[in-house]
């Protein structure tokens, strides 16, 4: 099994990009459509995550999306992620989302969501990766924050696999 390398900072897995938003993109509304939205998260989660264990990796589960507010035709998509803790083999990410208007020189916050990851190699088998180093008050908030959060994904998982709704058979 491969070791991981010495421990990251947070900083060092920061991953953002920008989408311009044209019609394919949208519903009749001409609002973002949720699963393009998504798409787009799961994008620079993956980025952030790949940063951090300089492997192979997979989404492991999307905790709730927050939809803010919607995004609209011509709107700059402005999506921002960092890793907020490692465990073992898997790490959670953060990704909060903007959208700018650059006609009206507005940006607002349109979205926040949280994603797990799982480092693997290539044949797709888990693999240890670095550890997390806090460097502020701020990592150190997100770190706590993020092992409250994989506390209440186990507590449901276990709920949702007494109740037969996951199955660990394909």
């Amino acid at each position: 099994m491969t070791q991981p390398a010495v421990a990251r900072s947070a900083h060092s897995s920061q991953s953002e990009m920008t989408e311009l938003i044209l019609p394919n993109d949208t519903n009749t509304l001409g609002n973002l459509l949720g699963g393009r939205l998504m798409h787009f998260i799961d994008l620079v989660a993956a980025m952030a995550a790949l940063r951090h264990a300089s492997s192979h990796v997979v989404t492991a589960s999307m905790d709730h999306i927050d939809f803010i507010a919607p995004v609209h035709v011509g709107d700059l998509l402005i999506l921002k992620s960092r890793v907020n803790r490692a465990y073992r083999t898997s790490m959670e990410v953060g990704v909060k989302v903007w959208a700018e208007n650059p006609v009206e020189g507005t940006l607002r916050h349109v979205a926040s969501a949280y994603l797990m990851f799982v480092a693997i190699n290539p044949a797709g088998v888990p693999i240890p990766i670095s550890q997390l180093v806090a460097e502020d008050a701020e990592d150190e908030r997100r770190y706590a924050d993020a092992g409250r959060r994989r506390e209440q994904r186990q507590a449901e998982l276990a709920r949702r696999r007494e109740a037969g709704k996951v199955s660990t058979r394909p």
